[in-house]
């Protein structure tokens, strides 16, 4: 019998509290990235309703949204992007800053990492508050991006970041829910 989707990824993400700040149980998807039969359930779920929908990029936040979004991308034949942090990519870049419970970061892309219109999915493990998702959609946005979908594993939505990104106008797709910190 096959293993529920829940089933499968609760067992393959790995908690660990009192991470980063102790009250945090802070979710591990590299467990599941190990986990053969999970990491392909999980890229498939997340591409499942976009096969067939003419997807020109997959983008995917660092780091662990470029592992998802490279599966991703192969698996519905498109190109992928990687949003960096500040001073990793070497081409002319356009950047955006966003607020941290802890102070700011600052993301970025090549300029010419797409052209305008291009239907673009955006990727990462995890949504909390939405600070990165956000900044990644306003970035892909800048460049003239059609975000089709915002993608996650994993989603906390007592932190709200599910509905900050649906507030941008973007469908929020995620696999599993984790209450509590």
């Amino acid at each position: 019998m096959e293993h529920s989707l829940r089933a499968q990824l609760e067992n393959a993400i790995r908690a660990i509290p009192d991470y980063p700040h102790e009250g945090i149980m802070f979710r591990d998807i590299t467990t599941l990235l190990g986990d053969a039969s999970a990491f392909r359930r999980s890229v498939d779920e997340l591409v499942h309703p976009y096969s067939g929908s003419r997807i020109n990029f997959v983008a995917g936040a660092e780091a662990r949204g470029f592992i998802l979004g490279g599966a991703m991308a192969h698996q519905l034949s498109c190109g992928f992007v990687p949003l960096r942090k500040k001073g990793k990519l070497p081409a002319e870049t356009v950047s955006v800053t966003y607020e941290l419970e802890y102070g700011t970061d600052e993301i970025e892309v090549h300029k010419d990492a797409f052209s305008k219109g291009d239907r673009v999915l955006f990727v990462d493990d995890l949504i909390a508050t939405g600070g990165t998702a956000e900044a990644s959609i306003k970035l892909l946005r800048e460049l003239g991006a059609d975000i089709v979908a915002a993608c996650f594993v994993v989603d906390l939505p007592e932190l709200g970041g599910r509905e900050r990104i649906r507030e941008m106008g973007v469908p929020v797709r995620t696999l599993i829910e984790f209450t509590g910190k």
